[in-house]
C-alpha cells in the first residue's frame, strides 16, 4: 500500500512540474524543445486560401474574360501570370461547385534539347513535362488536398494527344504552352469544348519551341479575335509580375 501512495504522489508531482501554468493547466508533450503540430507531416493539412487580385491592368482584363467568357485565349511574354491566374480560376470555380473536375493539358515538347527515353510507366515519362501545372495547382492547394483531388478524379492533367476524341462537359479546361501546338492540334482542343465548360488557352507566340511556321497560335488568335463570344487577352511587358529583371530582359532578347 505503501508503494502506491509514493507512485501516485510522484506521478501527480511529474504532471504539475510540465503544466505550463496552473490557470491553464496546459501540459507539454516535450518540455524543452520547440515542437509544433505543424512541423510534422501529415498530421496537420495546411490551408492555402489566396485571395488573387490583379497586379496590372493586363491581368484585370484576363480575369474579368475568364469570369464572362467560356473560351479566352491568353497571349502574352514569360511572367505575365497567364498560367497562374488560370489555374486559380479553375480551383475558384471547383470549389464553387461551378464546375466538376479540372482538366490541365500540355504538349509533352522538350525545350531546345532531347533527353531521350525516360524509365517508368506513362505518368512518370510525362511528369517532367506536365511540373510547370503540378507547381501552379501548389500554390493554390496543399499537398494533400491536391493528391486527394487528383486521385478522385476531380482535377485531370494530360497531354495534348491524350484529348482527341473527348467532350469536356462541366469542366474547367486550361491549355498551357499553347504555342507549341500546331494549328491542327489547337483545332482540335478547342472543339473539344462541352456545356457548361470553361476553356482558357495561354501561350506565347513568340517563344515556341518549334518552327515558326509550326506554331498555330497565333493564326488561332487572329481568327478568334473576329468573334465576339470569344475573348483573346494580349498580354504585354508592362504585365510581367516576375523579376524586374525578365522585363528588361525581353525587350534585347
Amino acid at each position: 500500500m505503501g508503494k502506491r501512495i509514493v507512485k501516485r504522489r510522484q506521478r501527480a508531482e511529474f504532471n504539475t512540474a510540465h503544466y505550463q501554468s496552473e490557470e491553464t493547466k496546459v501540459r507539454a508533450l516535450f518540455p524543452g524543445t520547440n515542437w509544433s503540430p505543424d512541423a510534422r507531416e501529415p498530421m496537420r493539412d495546411q490551408r492555402f486560401i489566396k485571395n488573387v487580385k490583379p497586379r496590372s491592368d493586363g491581368q484585370a482584363v484576363l480575369m474579368k474574360s475568364i469570369e464572362d467568357h467560356n473560351l479566352i485565349l491568353a497571349l502574352g511574354p514569360a511572367g505575365t501570370g497567364k498560367t497562374f491566374l488560370a489555374v486559380a480560376k479553375a480551383v475558384e470555380a471547383l470549389e464553387a461547385g461551378q464546375v466538376s473536375r479540372i482538366v490541365l493539358s500540355r504538349p509533352a515538347v522538350e525545350a531546345g534539347e532531347s533527353i531521350g527515353f525516360l524509365p517508368g510507366a506513362m505518368e512518370e515519362k510525362l511528369a517532367p513535362y506536365l511540373r510547370p501545372l503540378y507547381d501552379a495547382l501548389a500554390d493554390r492547394l496543399s499537398p494533400k488536398k491536391l493528391k486527394a483531388m487528383m486521385a478522385e478524379g476531380l482535377i485531370e492533367i494530360a497531354p495534348i494527344g491524350y484529348m482527341r476524341g473527348r467532350t469536356l462537359n462541366n469542366a474547367f479546361v486550361v491549355v498551357d504552352e499553347a504555342q507549341n501546338c500546331t494549328y491542327g492540334q489547337l483545332k482540335m482542343l478547342l472543339t473539344r469544348l462541352g456545356w457548361n465548360s470553361t476553356m482558357v488557352v495561354t501561350g506565347d507566340p513568340a517563344q515556341t519551341d518549334l518552327l515558326p511556321e509550326m506554331s498555330g497560335l497565333a493564326q488561332i488568335a487572329d481568327k478568334m479575335e473576329e468573334l465576339d463570344d470569344i475573348a483573346v487577352c494580349r498580354l504585354a511587358a508592362e504585365d510581367i509580375v516576375r523579376h524586374p529583371l525578365v522585363a528588361t530582359m525581353l525587350t534585347v532578347l
